[in-house]
């Protein structure tokens, strides 16, 4: 396009001027914009003016720069994609992530008699007996536990974390690889994600500055998909001084392994000032239950109730009671380090695997995969695929780290992983596709 129709002056006003063309959708996904000259000639006002305004959009997912193409639209949910994975028929499933249908509990049938009621609209909130439940996993993670709250899975509690204390534009550290949803709803609420550099033991604090101009660092510390990598009592030293400068940076503890891990605890003396920790019981109970139990700094746990009271208003209580209910079940009798310790020797038994066969991942890991770096993804899925295997690409979860393939082993048999190392071995060596 050659012109905007706007009689705009000032940063703010072109920014709020173009933006309000975008969701009109008189602004197409993909339309040029003027260059930073040509339209401060339009609407005669100075260059640093409207390259401001780009900025402004540039960091809110507005607009993007490209180059000779220079500035154009990226229209809102543009960014967000589509992660699901579709497993080729007759292709073993180590892609989608799956858990071990054995290692989860099932309530029983009495159970369910008992306590199947329907509520009426006066029944709401929190359920005790999780939040009961909660509050004794937080103190074993030595975290306070005067604010606990329930939400629809972890990412509605991340969510709303990050839109009380995040402004539109505003910058995320994340891990990079990250989980590709955590990437996509930070597209939708216009934050902008700046990467973290990871070693075997996950993310390592970036310099002061960094820090102190991001508005929320994300961390997984223990089993971070897509590595697995776990914080070691080292790294939670070097996170808990490395927060103490920053008193408005809001620190997000996404802790998904939690119960399942061998990983030292929750290691943060002091406090920062915000922070919220989550825990979604999808791991060990199962995905289908879309529980997370959040605790958090008191204006922030306030904050997270009162955007829950105005959206969905409370979770289910029937779902909170099976939850609850099958959570306690797992705590009798050590049922959740017996489901651990499971998924750990399938891990161990596969790095040792490839260990043989001349290919050396990271073993400090723990949780449902393996990240191996691989000269060309396409080429490595493919040759896979040809010997019977569905992995998945690493391009889902990568922004700036390199080449990789992700290995899912919540349903390896044993009697595979001698197979499936050998496979993985032959298929890293594959010949790099072509490009034309």
């Amino acid at each position: 396009m050659n012109t905007l129709l706007t009689n705009a002056s000032t940063a703010v006003e072109i920014a709020d001027a173009i933006e309000r063309q975008i969701r009109q959708g008189d602004l197409l996904q993909n339309a040029s914009l003027p260059s930073v000259r040509n339209l401060a000639m339009q609407l005669e006002v100075s260059p640093n003016t409207v390259a401001a305004a780009y900025g402004r959009l540039r960091d809110s997912g507005l607009l993007i720069t490209d180059g000779r193409r220079g500035t154009r639209v990226n229209a809102p949910g543009s960014q967000v994609a589509e992660h699901g994975f579709v497993i080729p028929q007759g292709l073993d499933d180590m892609a989608s992530g799956n858990l071990d249908a054995a290692l989860l509990p099932a309530a029983d049938h009495d159970w369910l008699l008992r306590n199947f009621k329907q509520n009426g609209f006066d029944q709401f909130g929190d359920d005790p007996q999780l939040s009961g439940l909660a509050r004794d996993w937080l103190v074993s993670q030595r975290l306070p536990s005067e604010h606990v709250g329930v939400y629809c899975g972890a990412l509605d509690a991340v969510e709303r974390a990050l839109r009380a204390r995040c402004r539109p534009g505003a910058t995320v550290l994340i891990e990079d690889p990250c989980w590709p949803p955590l990437r996509d709803l930070l597209a939708g609420l216009q934050l902008k994600p700046v990467t973290l550099a990871m070693d075997d033991h996950g993310a390592l604090p970036p310099a002061p500055e960094v820090l102190r101009g991001a508005a929320a660092v994300v961390l997984t510390p223990r089993a971070q998909n897509p590595t697995g990598c776990s914080f070691d009592a080292q790294r939670w030293r070097q996170w808990s001084q490395a927060m103490q400068d920053p008193v408005q940076t809001l620190l997000v503890i996404d802790d998904h392994w939690g119960p399942l891990s061998q990983a030292p605890t929750i290691d943060l003396q002091p406090l920062p000032q915000q922070w919220v920790y989550v825990l979604s019981t999808s791991k060990f109970l199962g995905p289908d239950l879309r529980v997370s139990i959040a605790g958090a700094s008191a204006s922030l746990h306030a904050e997270m109730q009162r955007q829950q009271r105005v959206g969905p208003r409370w979770v289910s209580l029937l779902l909170q009671r099976l939850t609850a209910h099958l959570w306690s079940a797992m705590l009798h009798g050590n049922r959740l380090a017996e489901v651990g310790a499971a998924y750990r020797s399938r891990r161990r038994s596969l790095v040792e695997a490839l260990e043989l066969n001349g290919v050396r991942p990271s073993s400090s890991g723990e949780g449902l995969h393996l990240w191996l770096p691989v000269a060309d993804e396409t080429s490595t899925v493919q040759a896979l695929a040809a010997a019977g295997w569905a992995v998945q690409a690493g391009s889902p979860f990568r922004l700036q780290s390199g080449q990789a393939v992700r290995v899912s082993v919540g349903n390896l048999a044993h009697a595979d992983i001698a197979r499936l190392a050998g496979d993985i071995a032959s298929a890293m060596q594959a010949p790099r596709r072509r490009v034309y």
